[in-house]
């Protein structure tokens, strides 16, 4: 009798072991997609955060630069002029028509760079209704460019297979290599692009402004941009190679691309007023 509600409270503590098992089972199999979807999520925004800075730097990186030379070597070429007010009148004149341009044609690149996206996505998902068997050797070759065998891409292919839009955005990342811009990416690009050359062109006027003298106000521009080339120079390529050589050498190409753009400009308005100098 005892032996009998012995076993029978072995079996039931048994019974209940495996039931608790089962149901820890169950618990972990629901919460482990949600963990796994979560980093999915996590991993998709912070690759969405880093693509959507990159681009900013890039059009800031340009604006700045092109600001920095282009106004300089205009401003220290009608110098060259000996008045002032010809000096401010024009600088400004570039600098605002330049910041407009330069804003524009970030817009404008990027609105076609969304609508190129746009384009081979389409194309990309009749390809992959109309013929999935040419999409199938496509991916093949695209994973065997990185020593992938035939044969180990079988199942990432029967994966891809269950999810067209999937396959079409692997299609999009690992073959084309091209990436979804942000929806305000334009105007964010073309608002970039136009402060960062307006901010960049006003440093050069700024003696100008407050020197009367136009040949001191040219000079002092000259150290000021020369300064500031430096270290915009440095700077850029510290951040994109991360060697204290390559930012010293990055630093002096910066200054003597501005230097030459100056001297040129100043050459030459200096050579037309020269060559007909009752028309200036």
């Amino acid at each position: 009798m005892s032996i009998a509600k012995s076993n029978e409270v072995v079996r039931v503590d048994t019974a209940s072991t495996s039931t608790l098992r089962d149901d820890s089972s169950k618990q972990w199999e629901s919460i482990a997609p949600i963990e796994s979807g979560t980093t999915v999520c996590s991993d998709k925004a912070e690759k969405k955060r880093k693509s959507d800075r990159g681009p900013v730097i890039r059009d800031s990186i340009i604006g700045f630069a092109d600001g920095l030379t282009v106004p300089f070597a205009l401003t220290a070429g009608l110098s060259s002029l000996g008045s002032s007010k010809l000096v401010i009148i024009g600088g400004l004149a570039e600098l605002f028509s330049g910041a407009i341009s330069m804003g524009l044609g970030a817009y404008l690149a990027a609105i076609t760079e969304a609508e190129h996206f746009v384009s081979e996505q389409k194309r990309e998902r009749k390809l992959v209704l109309s013929t999935p068997e040419d999409e199938e050797e496509r991916i093949y070759g695209t994973l065997q460019r990185y020593g992938i065998e035939k044969s180990a891409t079988l199942p990432i292919f029967q994966t891809l297979k269950k999810d067209p839009e999937m396959w079409v955005q692997f299609v999009m990342d690992f073959d084309l290599r091209l990436e979804e811009p942000a929806g305000n990416r334009a105007w964010i690009s073309a608002l970039t692009m136009g402060m960062a050359y307006f901010i960049g062109g006003i440093i050069p006027m700024i003696p100008y402004f407050a020197v009367k003298n136009v040949t001191t106000a040219l000079f002092v521009s000259i150290g000021i941009t020369a300064f500031v080339l430096l270290v915009f120079g440095y700077t850029k390529t510290r951040l994109t190679v991360s060697s204290h050589k390559a930012a010293f050498w990055g630093a002096l190409q910066t200054l003597m691309i501005g230097a030459v753009a100056a001297g040129a400009s100043y050459g030459i308005v200096r050579a037309i007023d020269h060559s007909s100098p009752g028309t200036l």
